[in-house]
């Protein structure tokens, strides 16, 4: 699934409401520190008034003081109270913004393996990393700004009107015009927002698969034809971002110049009124004062519009994952979970991929104790039937049960904590291998880690390695072999002390003499815990107590005597 070309919508503001509710009253707060600070910032260029015409002109000493303590005061209170308002909301908006990454986080965290089979890896994490960074500073560098801008712009407006409304008239003349002009280019500008997103987000992927495809690249010779597919992406990214460019610059700098103009005007009419006697030379000053202050709001909120618009996109963004309902979700009021009594089940039990049927009509029991083996060539389904059991897939039809009960009605984090799931390609952090071991248990004892390693058959490596258990395993755990990872993945299923230990092709990376020991060994450590070994080697039933053959999506049992 790729993102559609839309920009998303203004509402897409409102739904941030949600974030700031528990930070309402330290934002009224700040809000309202901002606002005293906007107005001690208008009431200066009002102080120049009096400084000239009050103060210079009549060569009043004791004026002369006291207005330049006052503007010497508000100009110190404003700086600080803008200083106390601007931290302040930037810890809010940084708050704010972790419970949207943290909700985005969680959401991402239960969807199903069919959901990330249709999105880039690299989508994903531009959206959680890039986009969700984009509505934080512009909600720390924007929001707080448009708000004392407002302010300023309709105080000035105010106390310009007040001093001459026809110079005020004339000021605000070319206004229309400039904000006509910036509409206009705002509208290409979110377009193009949009598509340098994506084109961001194909280099992020791009990156993503070829560094975890390293090996293949290498063994293929295909470094060239990767460096032309980067040059591609790279070359569509840096066009986009042109573009992107030359239309913000023409949008900040063609309304900005109308306004100048404004300010051209006003001089000559304002002078002219000083030579007519209608105003005094404190008035034009502080007309001007105001009037460079009204244009300078106008042109910050032109350009903070721009960065609203791109974090409009960016929004957009992040409630598309966000609005896509997980495949998988908890019950209210969803059953607990103890050790399992009696077994699994799979009744009847239905399962497509994109309209193609993997699993047709399964039935098949593993009850408590049994060391059970599911075999089946690659493609049969012998994976998914393990996705089922752990609820990382639910059935379309049908039902798989735990002690007689439909998982879709258990806890999920009990069901994961009694049926355990090791994966043929486990994933290992860069950490040290005890860490991996204890990562579902990380108040876990060394003593337990390093029984279950024990168990796991890690001693002979552990035995090899200058530091043991607190040796790094690298990134991925690729400094270590692909046995060794399954083994410490293995330990860490043990240290959970599960019901049910599903292992998933456990000895694909192991030759037939080693596996013969490890499963045997295996079979021992785990007597009385239930095992489920998902394999395509039939070897391995010669030691099973139940045989599961998967063939095209259908089951056939055997209980071994």
């Amino acid at each position: 699934m790729q993102p559609t070309p839309e920009t998303g919508t203004w509402k897409d503001y409102g739904r941030v409401g949600i974030y700031l509710r528990p930070y309402r009253y330290r934002l009224a707060f700040v809000v309202l520190v901002s606002l005293f600070a906007t107005a001690l910032g208008l009431a200066q260029p009002y102080f120049s008034k009096l400084l000239i015409d009050r103060a210079l002109l009549r060569k009043d000493w004791v004026w002369l003081c006291w207005v330049a303590g006052f503007m010497f005061g508000s100009a110190i209170l404003g700086f600080l109270l803008n200083i106390l308002a601007s931290y302040q909301y930037v810890r809010i908006s940084a708050a704010m913004l972790f419970d949207m990454r943290l909700e985005l986080f969680r959401h991402l965290e239960s969807m199903s393996p069919r959901f990330f089979a249709k999105w880039r890896l690299g989508d994903l994490v531009s959206r959680l990393n890039n986009d969700i960074g984009e509505v934080q500073r512009v909600s720390a560098d924007s929001l707080l700004s448009i708000l004392s801008n407002v302010v300023f712009l309709f105080g000035s407006a105010g106390l310009m009107w007040w001093l001459s409304p026809r110079l005020f008239l004339l000021s605000v003349l070319f206004v229309p015009l400039s904000l006509w002009t910036f509409q206009r280019y705002q509208k290409r500008l979110m377009s193009q927002t949009q598509t340098l997103r994506e084109r961001s987000a194909d280099l992020g992927s791009f990156f993503v698969e070829t560094l975890i495809g390293t090996r293949l690249v290498a063994t293929s010779n295909a470094l060239d034809h990767e460096t032309e597919r980067f040059r591609f992406r790279n070359n569509a990214f840096v066009e986009t971002l042109l573009r992107l460019q030359l239309t913000s610059f023409l949008m900040g700098a063609m309304p900005g110049s109308i306004l100048t103009a404004s300010s051209a005007a006003v001089f000559l009419y304002g002078g002219w009124l000083i030579f007519e006697d209608r105003i005094t030379i404190g008035t034009l000053v502080a007309f001007m004062a105001y009037h460079a202050r009204l244009l300078s709001p106008i042109q910050t909120l032109m350009g903070l519009s721009s960065s609203l618009a791109a974090a409009r996109v960016s929004l957009k963004r992040i409630f598309e994952i966000l609005d896509t309902p997980p495949e998988i979700a908890e019950k209210p009021g969803a059953l607990p979970l103890d050790r399992i009594a009696s077994g699994l089940r799979f009744h009847n039990v239905c399962l497509r991929h994109d309209r193609e049927p993997v699993l047709d009509g399964v039935s098949f029991e593993v009850p408590v104790g049994a060391f059970c083996v599911i075999l089946g060539s690659s493609g049969a389904g012998k994976s998914t039937i393990a996705n089922l059991m752990v609820r990382l897939l639910d059935v379309d039809s049908g039902r798989v049960t735990v002690d007689g009960i439909d998982v879709r009605d258990l806890r999920l984090a009990d069901l994961r904590r009694e049926v355990v799931l090791i994966d043929q390609d486990p994933y290992l952090l860069n950490a040290t291998i005890a860490e991996n071991v204890a990562y579902p248990n990380p108040k876990a004892g060394r003593l337990d880690i390093e029984r279950a390693g024990s168990e796991a058959g890690l001693d002979e490596l552990i035995a090899r390695l200058p530091h043991g258990y607190d040796t790094k395993a690298g990134e991925r755990g690729l400094a270590l072999s692909a046995g060794e990872r399954q083994r410490i993945a293995l330990a860490r299923g043990l240290l959970r002390k599960p019901s049910v230990l599903i292992l998933d092709e456990p000895t694909s990376a192991l030759d037939p003499a080693t596996e013969a020991v490890v499963v045997h060994h295996l079979r021992k450590v785990l007597d009385g815990t239930t095992v489920v070994i998902i394999t395509h080697r039939p070897a391995l039933a010669e030691i099973a107590s139940h045989v599961i053959t998967v063939t095209a999506g259908k089951t056939a049992t055997v209980t071994v005597a």
